[in-house]
């Protein structure tokens, strides 16, 4: 019977610490609130990039080129985070404003692109970000930009990446 409650217990321990092993990037940060920069740099590691925003700044964490997500942690003047979220995901693409937003706004809410492609006959630069669609579907999220950098229309394709039909050097 005694060993039974210390297998039940040390199975117990085991689920909590697989449970916080699978703790989300976004869940880890929003505890964060309210830290400084060096509880998030602690946690996450330095910035892979970082640009000012609204009279603070903004820390991209990106995985791509082949990831689906970039964590954004934002922070005040005096450096207190006060918001930590994954940016590439519909609602986030959803605020880009046509004839408004710039290619440094595009930067500085998303960070650099996975891939870049310009057309000619269009006079277009376009940027594109990998994302899951309504945080299902693999996707492509395209920006473009006329010749002055002004963001003209925004695209969503299905990842070609994703498609089972693609020739791979190694199938699954």
């Amino acid at each position: 019977m005694r060993a039974m409650r210390w297998l039940a217990a040390i199975m117990m321990v085991a689920t909590l610490a697989g449970c916080a092993a699978l703790e989300s990037p976004v869940t880890k940060g929003q505890r964060l609130v309210g830290s400084d920069q060096s509880a998030v740099q602690a946690q996450f590691g330095p910035p892979r990039e970082s640009y000012p925003l609204d009279g603070g700044t903004r820390w991209l964490y990106p995985t791509q080129p082949y990831g689906q997500f970039t964590y954004a942690a934002d922070f005040d003047a005096s450096g207190k985070l006060i918001d930590f979220k994954q940016v590439l995901r519909s609602l986030e693409f959803a605020q880009a404003k046509i004839g408004t937003w710039t290619q440094d706004d595009v930067l500085r809410h998303f960070g650099k692109p996975v891939e870049t492609a310009y057309f000619p006959r269009m006079d277009r630069l376009v940027w594109s970000y990998r994302f899951k669609s309504d945080d299902v579907w693999p996707s492509l999220m395209h920006f473009y930009f006329d010749p002055a950098g002004v963001l003209q229309l925004t695209q969503i394709t299905p990842d070609p990446l994703y498609d089972p039909d693609r020739p791979r050097l190694f199938r699954r």
